[in-house]
């Protein structure tokens, strides 16, 4: 009996994790469900039930991380693909969307905001790969899957006919630009491992990061992601998004 693929998904006790998380299951993988809540991971795993684990992982904590990759570690030896999910749109400190959105803006946005932001999106994303990479190394089909969005494309946001282009500012978009970098550069190291490196953008879903004023379900939002996981064949250092292929 072949041995079921593991996926550690971060940020998946909810909206698109969590749905990643679901699917992944779906298609035979063992997933992690990672939460830096523990309680709500536990519940997010027994909600999708049978094949997803639990696993404790805050990707802005150093002993977070490498408890969870000691874990990986003990109870398997590998891990085939790793989904970096875990994303705030800010701090907590602004009370609505257009406060967000105004308080981002590159010539006044906080640098302490810009640091907090950063650290959950681009530089948790890293940190966790960081940790997991000898673990995938260990895989035959390894595969590191960065979640970012279309509005962290510099070129589209150089469009002036670009829809989201007014939103572009110093923290929740250019911490995305930011992972887009870092995914690119692991890519081109890792080119001749056979370890796939890309990223991937949901459609505008309607998840708590944008007060639910998204378009699409997380059923719908998920669908390029988890192409993209479940992917082991297509070249590596890619950008793509629902439609397709996404400008860098």
């Amino acid at each position: 009996m072949q041995e079921k693929m593991v996926a550690l998904v971060t940020g998946a006790n909810k909206g698109l994790g969590k749905q990643v998380a679901k699917e992944l299951v779906g298609h035979g993988y063992v997933v992690l469900v990672g939460s830096r809540d523990s309680s709500n991971g536990q519940a997010a795993a027994e909600e999708i039930g049978e094949g997803a684990v639990a696993i404790q992982l805050d990707v802005t904590d150093a002993a977070s991380i490498a408890s969870a990759a000691e874990r990986v570690t003990a109870e398997f030896g590998r891990l085939d693909l790793l989904v970096n999910n875990a994303a705030i749109v800010q701090s907590g400190r602004y009370a609505t969307g257009e406060e967000v959105i105004a308080a981002s803006a590159a010539s006044v946005a906080s640098l302490d905001e810009i640091r907090s932001v950063f650290e959950t999106n681009a530089l948790g994303a890293l940190a966790v790969t960081q940790a997991l990479l000898p673990l995938i190394r260990s895989s035959s089909a390894g595969r590191i899957v960065n979640v970012s969005s279309g509005v962290g494309s510099l070129t589209l946001n150089s469009d002036p006919n670009f829809p989201f282009r007014p939103y572009f500012g110093a923290t929740y978009t250019a911490s995305k630009t930011l992972l887009n970098a870092f995914t690119l550069a692991l890519a081109i190291e890792l080119e001749g491992t056979g370890i796939k490196v890309r990223v991937a953008g949901p459609s505008y879903t309607a998840t708590a990061i944008n007060d639910f004023q998204g378009t699409d379900t997380v059923e719908v939002g998920a669908r390029p992601l988890v192409l993209a996981a479940l992917d082991t064949e297509s070249p590596t250092g890619s950008f793509t998004g629902p439609d397709g292929a996404y400008p860098w």
